[in-house]
């Protein structure tokens, strides 16, 4: 079954969100993401500005600022939300994963 859009994020779209906690442009979203990754998640430019126009339309994120062709993003309250709900979704697959190890030990 084909998983429908943002049902789920990948962990490129989980640090985008992550990193707009700040207002950021697109050269810094890929050097926050990295950074906050430390080193292990890649966006590349055109990763990003496929995503970035998808999560403004979905209201994850919004535009707070242009200057030429510098355009400056933020987390919405719908984005934070969407970004908690993946995080309860990943504990819960962590919660599993340390159950059977744990009865894999017994």
């Amino acid at each position: 079954m084909a998983r429908r859009e943002f049902e789920t994020l990948t962990p490129q779209m989980f640090y985008i969100l992550l990193a707009l906690y700040d207002p950021l442009c697109g050269l810094e979203i890929m050097e926050k993401v990295n950074e906050m990754s430390e080193g292990d998640v890649k966006v590349g430019a055109g990763t990003l500005y496929a995503l970035l126009p998808r999560f403004e339309n979905e209201g994850y994120i919004k535009l707070v600022k242009e200057e030429n062709k510098r355009k400056v993003y933020l987390i919405t309250n719908n984005g934070k939300r969407k970004l908690e709900s993946e995080k309860e979704r990943m504990q819960k697959q962590i919660i599993l994963f340390m159950k059977r190890d744990y009865e894999d030990e017994i």
